[in-house]
C-alpha cells in the first residue's frame, strides 16, 4: 500500500480530513491538481460551528486577530446566535485562502504527505483495497490505498469515477462574485434585494471589496473561464446606479443555485465529503463550514476502522450522519435562494417570516440552521444533550484549570468523571487505548444546555455527546462499544487515566 487512505483535494474538506487521520496516526496522501494554493477564497467566513472545531483542535491562535460576530441572517432576514443561551459567534471575514493556508500548515506538521501537481484520473475498487491512476510531475502512476476519499469539490471526478448518484435540481440562475479594488463601497453584509435581483458588499483586507450580484432570471451558462469583470460592472449598475467599471478586478467567479447531494456517501472503500457529496447556492456561507465538520466526522471513524479496534459498520453511522444533515442543509438553502433570488410574489412571505422571527422558538430555530448548531446525532434516547456536540465545560482536573474542548485536541475519546467515580474508571479501562479517561470537577455554572448534576459523560473524538450519566437509557459499556470498538481482553494499564 502507499497509504492507508488517500485523499483527493487539498481543499477545506481534504485538509481537515488529513489531519484528523494523522492525529490518529494514519499514513494519508493527498493529491492535489494544483501546483500551489490559488490564493482565491469562495468563502469569507466561519459559523459558530466551525469555530468551535477549530478551537476543539488548537487552532484558532493560528488564524491571528480574528473579529467575532453573534449575528448573520437567514435569506436576509437577520439572526441573533445569542438567541441560543450559549457563546457561539460567526467568525467575519475570513478568507477561504487563510483557513487553506492555517489548515495546510497543520496537515503537514503532523505528518501529511501534500503531493501538489498530482492530477486523479481514475479508480479501481477490489473489495480489498483501492487503485488510483494519477498524472504526476513524473507522469502517470499508480497508487494503492486500504480507502480514498474525494474531497474534490463541486464537479468531483471521484465521485464520477465511483459512480456515485448525484440527483437533484439543475441551475435557474446564475450569480457573479467578484473581488475588486479601486472603490469605495458601502458595506452590504446581509444581503440586499433590490429591484429585479440581489446584491452583497463585504470589505476585505488590502482595500479589497467583495460583490455578489445576482440578476433575477438570469440564465446559468455552462462556462470554461471566469466572466469578464464588464458583465459583473453592467449587472451591478443595472441593479445598484452605481458605476463600478473603474474598479481593478482581482478575482472574478460565476456560480449558481444547483442544488445536489449524492444518494451515499460511501460506496465499498471509496467515500464522499464536503462539495463532492453535496452543492448548493453558498447562502450563508454554509458550505465550506458543512464540509469541514464532514471531515471531522468521518477522520476518527476511518482511523478505527484501520486501526482494527472498530467494526467497519462504524462508517455506515458517517453516511447515517452527514447525509441528513447534507439534506437539511439543501432544504434551508433552498429556502433561502426563494427568500434572496425570488421575485415579488415571495415578499409576503419574506414580511410572514421576518414577523414570525420575533418569536423565540422560531429566532432559535433559524439561528440553529444557519449556524450549523442544531445537529442532533443518534446515539440513543435520554437527555436532550446526547447526540450533541458537547459545550465548552469549565474543568478543574487537580490544580489545574482546563476544559472539555481543550481535552479534545488530541483527537480522541474522552470520557469524563465528574465525580471522582473509582467504579466508573475501572468499567472504561478495557477501552484506555483508545479514549481518555479524565477525573476534573466543572468550574462555575454549567453553560446552556448542559444540565445541572451531571456525573459523567463520553465524548466522541469530533466532540459529540455519546454517553451520560444520569441521562443516558444504556449503560457506558454499549456505548464504549458501539463507538470505539470490542473492550481489549486485558484492561489496558492505567497510564492514560487521570
Amino acid at each position: 500500500m502507499d497509504a492507508s487512505v488517500i485523499v483527493v483535494g487539498a481543499g477545506p474538506a481534504g485538509l481537515v480530513l488529513a489531519g484528523e487521520l494523522r492525529l490518529a496516526g494514519m499514513d494519508v496522501v493527498i493529491l492535489e491538481r494544483l501546483a500551489g494554493r490559488s490564493g482565491q477564497s469562495r468563502g469569507i467566513g466561519l459559523t459558530p460551528r466551525t469555530v468551535e472545531v477549530f478551537d476543539q483542535r488548537g487552532l484558532l491562535p493560528r488564524f491571528g486577530d480574528i473579529e467575532m460576530s453573534g449575528v448573520g441572517h437567514f435569506g436576509g432576514i437577520p439572526l441573533d446566535f445569542g438567541i441560543l443561551g450559549g457563546e457561539d459567534k460567526a467568525a467575519k471575514v475570513v478568507p477561504q485562502s487563510v483557513t487553506e493556508a492555517v489548515l495546510e500548515d497543520w496537515a503537514r506538521e503532523l505528518g501529511a504527505d501534500i503531493r501538489r501537481e498530482h492530477e486523479f484520473l481514475g479508480l479501481t475498487d477490489d473489495g480489498d483495497r483501492v487503485e488510483v491512476r494519477v498524472r504526476g510531475p513524473r507522469g502517470e502512476e499508480r497508487l494503492t490505498a486500504r480507502y480514498v476519499v474525494g474531497c474534490d469539490g463541486g464537479r468531483s471526478t471521484v465521485r464520477k469515477a465511483a459512480g456515485f448518484d448525484f440527483p437533484g435540481t439543475p441551475a435557474t440562475t446564475e450569480l457573479f462574485l467578484a473581488d475588486i479594488r479601486g472603490v469605495d463601497l458601502e458595506p452590504r453584509m446581509v444581503a440586499d434585494r433590490v429591484n429585479d435581483g440581489m446584491v452583497m458588499v463585504a470589505e476585505l483586507e488590502g482595500g479589497i471589496h467583495r460583490v455578489i450580484v445576482a440578476e433575477r432570471g438570469a440564465p446559468p451558462r455552462r462556462r470554461t473561464a471566469p466572466p469578464p469583470f464588464g458583465e459583473v460592472a453592467d449587472a451591478w449598475k443595472r441593479l445598484t446606479g452605481i458605476d463600478i467599471s473603474h474598479a481593478e478586478p482581482v478575482w472574478i467567479s460565476a456560480f449558481s443555485d444547483a442544488t445536489r447531494q449524492v444518494t451515499e456517501y460511501r460506496r465499498g472503500r471509496v467515500l464522499l465529503a464536503g462539495d463532492s457529496a453535496h452543492i448548493h447556492l453558498p447562502a450563508g456561507g454554509q458550505g465550506m463550514n458543512t464540509s469541514v465538520q464532514d471531515s471531522v466526522n468521518l477522520g476518527w471513524k476511518l482511523a478505527a476502522v484501520l486501526h482494527g479496534t472498530a467494526n467497519p459498520a462504524l462508517l455506515d453511522t458517517y453516511h447515517n450522519e452527514r447525509h441528513e444533515v447534507g439534506r437539511q442543509l439543501l432544504v434551508n438553502t433552498r429556502a433561502q435562494s426563494l427568500l434572496l433570488l425570488g421575485s415579488e410574489e415571495v415578499q409576503p412571505l419574506r414580511d410572514i417570516l421576518t414577523e414570525l422571527n420575533q418569536y423565540e422558538d422560531v429566532a432559535r430555530y433559524f439561528a440553529g440552521k444557519a449556524g450549523g448548531l442544531d445537529i442532533r446525532y443518534d446515539v440513543g434516547s435520554g437527555n436532550p444533550l446526547l447526540g450533541r456536540r458537547m459545550p465548552r465545560l469549565a474543568l478543574l482536573r487537580g490544580t489545574t484549570r482546563t476544559s472539555s474542548t481543550e481535552l479534545l485536541r488530541p483527537g480522541r475519546g474522552v470520557l469524563l468523571d465528574l465525580e471522582d467515580t473509582p467504579q466508573l474508571r475501572r468499567r472504561a479501562a478495557a477501552w484506555t487505548d483508545r479514549i481518555d479517561v479524565v477525573t476534573a470537577a466543572p468550574l462555575g455554572p454549567a453553560p446552556a444546555g448542559v444540565p445541572e448534576g451531571i456525573g459523567s459523560v463520553l465524548l466522541r473524538p469530533d466532540g459529540y455527546v455519546a454517553w451520560m450519566a444520569p441521562g443516558s437509557h444504556h449503560d457506558l459499556p454499549m456505548a464504549l462499544e458501539r463507538w470505539f470498538g470490542p473492550a481489549t481482553r486485558q484492561p489496558v494499564s492505567a497510564r492514560r487515566t487521570a
